[in-house]
């Protein structure tokens, strides 16, 4: 999958992880998107790294998507947990 490719599946696993995880964010829609394309990047770097499963050239593989939804959440969960407070 290209660049391209990652940061699309970030952005849907951005929101998907937002719509998992609902309540205010820090960072509004701006920092739930960014915070998905990194999470996309680090949930297959973990995956390929630590969890044996390399990472697929396509798509539409579950357990790609699996791990950018789940590194979207971890870092979506971290993120608020740092800077949760600010926004009030």
């Amino acid at each position: 999958m290209s660049i391209i490719g990652w940061i699309i599946l970030g952005l849907l696993a951005g929101a998907i992880a937002k719509f998992l995880l609902p309540g205010r964010d820090p960072g509004g829609f701006i920092g739930t998107t960014l915070i998905g394309i990194a999470g996309a990047f680090i949930g297959g770097w973990i995956s390929s790294r630590w969890l044996d499963h390399p990472i697929s050239k396509h798509f539409y593989d579950g357990a790609t998507w699996a791990a950018a939804i789940g590194g979207s959440l971890v870092l979506l969960i971290l993120y608020r947990v740092l800077f949760g407070n600010s926004r009030d």
